[in-house]
């Protein structure tokens, strides 16, 4: 199976052993395992891609993510993988790929492809993405490329990601809640939403998660409420958050 696939015919070379199982739930993981919503047949729905980039950091398994812009005009301070449209002509990895170098300057080559999770749906705008598993096979520097795009990098590491501690239900202001966690150096960033919820149900799939205290709710900081009327509708079907950059 080539790169645009589910997983590799034959693994990818070289992956510590903690990143096998995720390798493996690659190829086994249906749509249903990570969302309610799947693309309908004839949505016609837009094409994007994310990169859910691992690697090996200073306290085992991370995984990298982009906190978007606090002044944008959809989902400010959202936390996401890096990622957007795909563009014509443009494989789904190369989307992937593309948008994590644009975002963040990460080196294309870099990264070798571990395979791609299903293709989800974002029905306010009718979404269908590809979450593309890389693992980061030689890391380098990465930063912020666009102040207008990105507000931040988060190497979030896994120990941290699956500790009690740091996990929490996100209440939005009309009622919707979901799965979070607290990232960050002082634990004061939330990551939910889309991305959250991928994290949060792959750990599941793999056996990670660690039970944790799902009445220890948090409500969404002002910062991330700002916005057109979106907001309300985004909310209700899962907070997209690969949303096209304010040009």
């Amino acid at each position: 199976m080539s790169a645009e696939g589910r997983a590799p015919d034959h693994g990818v070379p070289g992956l510590p052993e903690w990143m096998r199982p995720v390798e493996e739930a690659v190829a086994a993981i249906e749509a249903t395992d990570l969302t309610r919503f799947v693309p309908p047949e004839g949505s016609d729905a837009r094409q994007g891609a994310v990169l859910m980039l691992f690697a090996e950091g200073p306290r085992g398994g991370e995984v990298l993510l982009t906190e978007r812009a606090h002044d944008m005009r959809s989902h400010p301070g959202q936390v996401s993988f890096p990622g957007g449209s795909i563009d014509p002509g443009e494989t789904v990895v190369g989307a992937a790929l593309r948008e994590a170098e644009e975002e963040v300057g990460l080196v294309p080559d870099s990264v070798d492809v571990v395979g791609c999770l299903p293709q989800l749906w974002l029905p306010p705008s009718n979404f269908a993405v590809t979450p593309v598993v890389g693992w980061w096979r030689e890391p380098s520097a990465v930063g912020v490329v666009s102040r207008a795009e990105v507000h931040a990098i988060h190497h979030a590491a896994i120990a941290d990601l699956v500790d009690p501690d740091n996990r929490i239900t996100v209440r939005h202001p009309i009622g919707y809640t979901s799965p979070g966690f607290l990232i960050g150096p002082d634990r004061d960033v939330i990551l939910w939403g889309f991305t959250g919820g991928i994290i949060a149900r792959l750990f599941d799939f793999l056996g990670w998660t660690r039970e944790w205290d799902e009445s220890r709710v948090r409500d969404l900081p002002a910062y991330m409420l700002a916005g057109d009327s979106r907001v309300q509708r985004n909310a209700r079907a899962g907070m997209l958050d690969i949303e096209e950059p304010d040009r």
